[in-house]
């Protein structure tokens, strides 16, 4: 692929749906690798960017999930129920903000120390959302209420406490298998937050 500055220029777009979050049709003039034009259309879904954490505690080798309700695996025929990370959009808010406030309203964990480790697009073929990662400790001293989500948005989210073992036996059963959650297990393998068994 050319390091060189090409032209990309968007040349119509046009709104299809405008209701939780905007969904558009893009016509883009875009010059290939061999110099020529092309034109083509791509419909890009935006929802806004989001956060989410991988909240472990050390001293006992455990990790925060939840699990949840998602349509869209309902509809692709799986059970819709999907085991993840506490995450979210920002909403208007700061990466470091809206985590906190993530935590606090999934797991009812008041967690003030959490590291950024990375950013990743999600779904760039067609999701503008870049995805901010983090990793926190927690302690049963941080919690302040069940969690659960926001009743008033749909939410009705299940904490789970797991031995960090079984979530990686779990993953690599296909029993997680949620992209963001697959990649913190893999980032607290590889980082050694937690012991691994070889």
């Amino acid at each position: 692929m050319s390091s060189t500055p090409r032209s990309i220029t968007i040349i119509h777009e046009q709104i299809l749906s405008d209701d939780w979050y905007s969904l558009k049709k893009y016509t883009v003039d875009y010059q290939r690798t061999d110099g020529t034009h092309q034109t083509f259309s791509r419909e890009v879904y935006n929802k806004g960017d989001g956060v989410t954490v991988f909240l472990y505690n050390r001293a006992q080798q455990s990790i925060i999930l939840t699990r949840q309700f998602r349509l869209p695996l309902k509809i692709q025929g799986d059970s819709g129920v999907l085991i993840e990370t506490a995450a979210g959009l920002l909403e208007g808010e700061d990466p470091i903000t809206r985590i906190r406030a993530e935590i606090e309203e999934e797991t009812g964990y008041h967690i003030q120390q959490v590291s950024k480790i990375f950013d990743a697009w999600m779904s760039p073929g067609a999701v503008t959302e870049k995805l901010h990662f983090f990793i926190a400790e927690y302690s049963h001293h941080d919690r302040i209420n069940a969690g659960g989500g926001i009743v008033e948005e749909g939410e009705d989210i299940e904490v789970l406490e797991l031995p960090f073992q079984h979530a990686v036996a779990m993953m690599q059963r296909g029993e997680i298998n949620d992209a963001k959650t697959i990649m913190l297990l893999q980032y607290a393998i590889i980082n050694k937050l937690l012991n691994t068994v070889e």
